[in-house]
């Protein structure tokens, strides 16, 4: 009896759709994997806006939302694997998504203009005597 050899390689992705309820996944050789967005919480608890932009790693086998600092492997989707996170770390993450800005923080504008010792730098016009 002779068997044939599994390739484990994942195959890449070639788009990423997502609707209110569903990650749907199409793969470059034209499958497409759909699995219910409850299975990856940061991406159901996330705006459509934050959804909606992601990026390709790995070369093509995992899936980056930066907004959510959500991962999603190829292999995970296809092994049939929801989120692994702890219950504990998305409380905290969700806890860090309510939290309102720290008003003592500088913008990134304000940050810009200040000079290395924190001061902030104002610009001077010459005026002409």
């Amino acid at each position: 009896m002779t068997s044939s050899a599994i390739d484990e390689t994942p195959v890449p992705v070639q788009d990423v759709r997502l609707t209110s309820k569903a990650l749907e996944v199409v793969l470059r050789d034209g499958r497409t994997l759909s699995v219910p967005l409850e299975w990856y919480p940061r991406l159901a608890h996330g705006s459509p806006r934050e959804r909606q932009r992601w990026r390709l790693i790995g070369g093509g086998i995992g899936i980056h939302w930066p907004d959510l600092d959500e991962d999603i492997s190829i292999s995970g989707l296809l092994a049939g694997l929801p989120s692994g996170e702890s219950a504990k770390s998305l409380k905290q993450w969700l806890a860090s998504r309510r939290r309102p800005p720290n008003p003592y923080q500088p913008s990134p504008r304000q940050a810009r203009r200040s000079s290395p010792s924190g001061r902030r730098v104002t610009k001077t016009r010459d005026r002409k005597k």
